[in-house]
């Protein structure tokens, strides 16, 4: 079964920037695993691990005779600087697999050299996904976040243009809870909520009204690049000062009237935590 959904992955092309940024603008604490995975692996790999919610894990290019490298920058090449996969672990990712594959999942044969397995887009919303052990990462301790105070990500927006086929994957398939779908008029957006044993919820969203904002964000998503993550949704105890920061300290943003963040070429909001 699944357990957790620890982290979200960014595809970057400058690795040391991208540290820096979520590390000195966002506050995050940043844990470095570049001397381990650069060698075993291909790739830059950073985890920021701010409290609750689940991480955000940076991701370059190191080795191009890697098979991770060379799929990072495959993905560069072809769709540019943004999300590249949602990782969720199990017990076993094997036997996991086998489990997937049986409910109607595209699961991939294993990538040479990799700790999980991967789940093929085309069966997911557009979403890579990758199951890994659980535990796959561990808060070393004594980490410490600084101003704006945002949290990890608390949830994780699918934009699809099929909401019952993305509710069979990531209910059905991936085995995890779902709320009733939900008819936001405010939002312009039909959802549902997935919600993992561990770290933060999916949300699948599907346009209902594009003259709202946030659905012709979603709209334009699903016009550029098909279904896919669309945001990352973090936590702070005041989102609108912590927006206001973030711009401060020259954070883009989107320019489509949601007022969402635009970095690396992955849409970020920042709200309140749940309630």
């Amino acid at each position: 079964m699944i357990t957790a959904l620890p982290r979200v992955a960014i595809a970057v092309a400058d690795y040391d920037a991208a540290v820096a940024t979520f590390r000195d603008v966002f506050g995050m604490p940043v844990v470095d695993f570049s001397g381990e995975t650069v060698p075993g692996l291909g790739a830059h790999v950073g985890m920021c691990m701010p409290p609750r919610g689940s991480n955000i894990e940076l991701m370059a290019p190191g080795n191009p005779e890697l098979p991770l490298s060379q799929a990072i920058q495959r993905t560069l090449d072809r769709r540019g600087e943004g999300f590249y996969a949602l990782m969720l672990e199990a017990p076993v990712p094997n036997d996991e697999a086998v489990e997937l594959a049986a409910r109607g999942l595209d699961v991939l044969p294993l990538m040479a050299g990799a700790g999980g397995r991967d789940v093929h887009p085309r069966s997911t919303s557009g979403v890579l996904v990758r199951v890994y052990p659980n535990d796959s990462v561990v808060d070393p301790g004594g980490l410490v976040s600084s101003a704006p105070g945002l949290s990890g990500i608390l949830r994780s927006v699918i934009a699809t243009s099929d909401l019952d086929a993305a509710v069979r994957a990531y209910g059905t398939g991936f085995g995890l809870g779902t709320a009733p779908a939900v008819d936001d008029a405010a939002r312009g957006l039909r959802t549902v909520i997935c919600t993992p044993p561990k770290g933060g919820v999916i949300e699948l969203a599907e346009v209902t009204d594009p003259t709202r904002p946030e659905a012709a964000a979603v709209a334009a998503t699903l016009e550029a690049r098909g279904p896919g993550l669309h945001a990352l949704v973090l936590g702070a105890d005041d989102p609108a000062a912590a927006i206001a920061t973030l711009r401060e300290r020259g954070v883009a943003v989107q320019n489509d009237g949601t007022g969402d963040l635009n970095v690396f070429g992955a849409r970020i909001t920042v709200g309140a935590f749940p309630s």
